[in-house]
């Protein structure tokens, strides 16, 4: 590392003296001729205009003599609408990530894949960036109180990019932070994609065990400014002992304003958005819990008030060792302070006023991907850009602050961890594993195996999927996403995530588990009214607090425990939503034909974990599972708080 004297800069702020940088860097910093520290959010927004200020701009590069255009940033009234001229940028490529170090890890490494080490392309990318004007900018990867000083270094050009980097992980100046050595540092160099990897998406992590540098050689900030600091946090996390956890939380409020926050995990698809949605009721106020699939029948119940949602966290929640109290509850923290919002489900006018509300008179300029921008008029969160094939692009985003859509500032104790995960329909005539029943009491050992393999199902609607995962979801199958959800992300072993996820689910021994479908229970198509109205009975029950006599061991053992009975403002919830099994549609052989499914699948899911790194509590309940053990082996392994 080389210590900062001075850098000569542009713009208004400055990178203070006493820095310390990697020499390469350091080097490539001196030869530039024209850094630019912005000093404001203001100044970095200019920026992303353009030279001219807009009101279009084209972000292009030299690639081998002939300019590549690779993103056009339109100026409108209520932000920028950022769009690229390739369907495939408009998302994230799920295999983008390569290894450059000699770290522990089980994701490909560079020269595996390319043949050689990654060393001559990063010279290349540090001389690249050397002769370009640079825009440079610090943050705290995991947000603002907790995170880890960091930096970010791309073209000025392509400044729409560091502007989307810092609204996720917030504003900050080097002045703020003061002389800092970067826990990581981001660099951004588009053309690469072309000059070495084939016009694809590639992003490359390369570690040490004081810093994590990550390689972006594409425009879409989906696998480097958002997910490439999510890999960051989870390296740190692993030093250090804690996760940052994939999962959506919310502090539910019930009429008698009693309070329980209820964190929300799974696999892409499995509702981790949606747990802090309203309900959705239909015109006459009433609440749609399922449909038949083959006699087309209704099942509604009425519920008079519901709670009120305050979103604690969105998708990378920060379970920081600083915030544990040592009570038994995680407590969790946001690691972002601003969300990286898909709005593909807002079609039209009116269908979620509040997330609306704050898209269209913002109180500072927002960055929308993938939506429409007509120069100086307003963006419109459902007008999204249409793919080369004239249909709408399935990924519009738009990073929102979190201070406009939660009241939430501080650290919250979890409740309840949820998981949820995606239920195809069960019939006598098709048996499939959608028998999970409306909710389900688990130990913390069972938490841990649905969290191992993060079940993806029911022709799982994620963005960027492999055409080998998406033939399989498309058929019926299941894929694992693996450890916690967050292996996507991860760097690391699975092993190693493994444990430390066992850990912290054994240690949190007065938090509840439970197990929640979407889309369909049975026979009955249920969409996530299954999750939203088990969000209400928790929060009713003060916390999910159970006895034991109201619980009954479920027939498929993992799924745990079912209750006799649910009862939510008086209503008591049909008895085949808790056991699909009493469906006249299904009934007991189609069920257990399901279990059979959904257990040789995790069984075979499991086995990878067999190794002598693994913590051997977690050996011992893999094996209940390889053997078909019961509930309550699984509860004597990890009791089950009630």
């Amino acid at each position: 590392m080389t210590v900062i004297d001075s850098v000569a800069v542009h713009g208004t702020g400055s990178i203070p003296a006493g820095m310390v940088l990697p020499p390469a860097v350091q080097a490539a910093l001196d030869a530039c001729a024209n850094v630019i520290v912005p000093s404001s959010r203001e100044e970095l927004y200019r920026l992303a205009l353009g030279p001219e200020g807009g009101p279009r701009f084209t972000v292009e590069y030299d690639v081998l003599g002939t300019p590549v255009p690779e993103a056009e940033v339109v100026r409108c009234k209520n932000g920028i609408a950022v769009n690229y001229p390739e369907d495939y940028m408009r998302r994230r490529d799920p295999d983008c990530m390569r290894i450059a170090d000699d770290l522990p890890t089980d994701k490909p490494r560079y020269r595996d894949v390319f043949g050689a080490e990654f060393a001559d392309v990063k010279a290349e990318t540090l001389d690249w960036l050397a002769g370009q004007d640079l825009v440079v900018v610090p943050f705290k990867a995991g947000g603002l109180t907790h995170g880890y000083p960091s930096l970010a270094i791309c073209p000025v050009n392509s400044a729409f990019f560091a502007l989307t980097l810092v609204d996720l992980q917030g504003w900050v100046t080097f002045d703020e932070i003061g002389p800092f050595e970067p826990r990581s540092i981001l660099y951004v160099a588009p053309p690469f994609r072309h000059t070495h990897f084939e016009g694809r998406q590639v992003v490359v992590h390369d570690r040490t065990d004081t810093l994590h540098e990550v390689f972006a050689y594409n425009l879409y900030p989906g696998p480097s400014a958002k997910k490439g600091v999510f890999s960051v946090l989870l390296d740190v996390g692993e030093q250090e002992g804690w996760v940052t956890a994939h999962a959506s939380s919310v502090r539910v409020t019930t009429p008698y304003e009693n309070e329980t926050v209820i964190m929300h995990e799974g696999a892409s698809g499995g509702g981790k958005s949606e747990m802090c949605q309203e309900i959705r009721r239909q015109e006459d106020g009433r609440i749609l819990l399922g449909t038949n699939v083959v006699t087309d029948e209704p099942y509604v119940i009425n519920l008079g008030e519901t709670s009120a949602l305050d979103p604690v966290t969105d998708d990378m929640t920060l379970c920081h060792v600083d915030l544990q109290t040592g009570d038994g509850r995680l407590v969790v923290a946001d690691a972002e302070d601003g969300w990286f919002v898909r709005v593909d489900n807002l079609t039209g006018y009116g269908q979620d006023t509040h997330l609306e509300r704050a898209c269209i008179h913002p109180d500072q300029p927002l960055v929308f991907f993938n939506i429409d921008g007509v120069p100086d008029a307003t963006v419109l969160p459902w007008e999204h850009t249409l793919d080369s094939t004239g249909k709408r692009c399935p990924n519009p985003r738009v990073v929102v602050p979190r201070h406009l859509l939660t009241d939430v500032t501080g650290a919250e104790e979890v409740d309840v961890r949820t998981f949820g995960a995606r239920m195809p329909a069960c019939t006598r005539d098709n048996p499939t594993y959608g028998i999970m029943g409306m909710m389900h009491i688990v130990p913390p050992s069972l938490a841990w195996i649905w969290r191992l393999i993060a079940p993806r199902g029911d022709k799982n609607p994620s963005i960027g999927e492999s055409k080998t995962a998406t033939d399989k979801l498309a058929h019926g199958g299941m894929v694992a996403e693996g450890v916690g959800s967050y292996w996507p992300f991860s760097t690391g072993t699975k092993v190693a995530a493994a444990n430390l996820l066992l850990r912290q689910l054994v240690d949190m021994d007065r938090t509840r588990y439970v197990l929640t479908p979407n889309q369909h229970i049975g026979a009955y198509k249920v969409d996530f009214a299954a999750e939203w109205l088990t969000r209400e009975y928790l929060a009713r029950r003060g916390g999910g607090k159970l006895r034991a006599e109201e619980l009954t061991p479920s027939r498929c053992a993992l799924f745990g425990y079912t209750l006799q009975e649910m009862k939510i403002d008086g209503q008591l919830v049909r008895p085949t939503f808790l056991k699909p099994e009493m469906q006249s549609q299904v009934g007991v052989e189609a069920y257990d034909a399901g279990a059979r499914i959904i257990t040789d699948f995790f069984k075979s899911e499991l086995q990878q974990f067999l190794t002598d790194d693994l913590d051997p509590l977690g050996r011992q309940i893999i094996e209940v599972c390889l053997r078909d053990g019961s509930v309550e082996e699984y509860a004597a392994l990890t009791p089950l708080f009630t």
